[in-house]
């Protein structure tokens, strides 16, 4: 299995606040079956320059691997990044710095507002013109800003890749947890279209925000089936050249 989303290198955004806090997580993510992990720290163009977050990412994952010793573990990692929206970034060059090592991936994460037709032209420049391979992050946050849901609809109609996070098929259990079920069933209706969908936990820390992979899995084997988690599994193997 593969954790394309995660917030577990230590010290450098609101994630793992230090390394024991990290080999927590990574083991929590190896007992659920997870071989392959995407470390996402979040990038914000308005507050760092790519440079800078580089360095403080090679530090915090040269921490961790003396740490953890990933050469001994049945585990792969990449390094990557979360990369908040900014307007211009299709055009910025430095993007390319920021998809996931070896790759044209990038893992986007969308403002948390009503989306316009100038978000709309910055993915698409993304995804048409310099061929990046765009994860959108979290899909299953974003409809809840739309008003108006003409522009999400573009965006989620170009070649690109939608990110669900697990826990978002786990929420709604209480009867009074309405937006959680909304939550759920989009989510559920997003792995139904034909589309590629691929999966992440999002884990911060080992109390609310926890790996959750395989939890988020058995619901889609039930809801879904199983073919459909084999198919998000083998995209992510292909993405990644594994």
């Amino acid at each position: 299995m593969i954790d394309v989303h995660c917030h577990i290198l230590p010290g450098i955004d609101d994630g793992s606040r230090n390394i024991e806090e990290s080999k927590a997580l990574i083991s929590e993510e190896m007992n659920q079956g997870i071989d392959t992990i995407i470390f996402t720290p979040h990038f914000y163009a308005q507050r760092d320059s790519v440079g800078h977050f580089l360095e403080k990412r090679a530090n915090s994952f040269s921490h961790l691997q003396s740490a953890v010793q990933f050469e001994n573990m049945n585990l792969r990692t990449f390094l990557g990044a979360e990369v908040y929206y900014f307007g211009g970034i299709g055009k910025a060059e430095m993007v390319s710095e920021l998809c996931v090592q070896g790759t044209d991936l990038l893992l986007l994460e969308m403002p948390f507002c009503q989306w316009t037709k100038a978000i709309f032209e910055d993915v698409k420049l993304l995804v048409t013109k310099r061929n990046f391979t765009v994860i959108l992050a979290h899909v299953e946050r974003y409809f809840q800003f739309q008003k108006d849901s003409k522009v999400m609809r573009q965006v989620l109609a170009l070649p690109l890749i939608v990110q669900l996070n697990a826990g978002s098929f786990l929420e709604g259990d209480k009867l009074t947890d309405f937006a959680g079920r909304k939550k759920k069933k989009q989510c559920l209706s997003l792995l139904a279209e034909d589309r590629d969908v691929l999966l992440g936990s999002d884990a911060h820390n080992m109390t609310v925000r926890k790996p959750n992979l395989k939890m988020g899995r058995a619901v889609i084997g039930e809801k879904i089936g199983t073919d459909r988690l084999d198919r998000i599994d083998s995209l992510g193997e292909r993405l990644l050249g594994l």
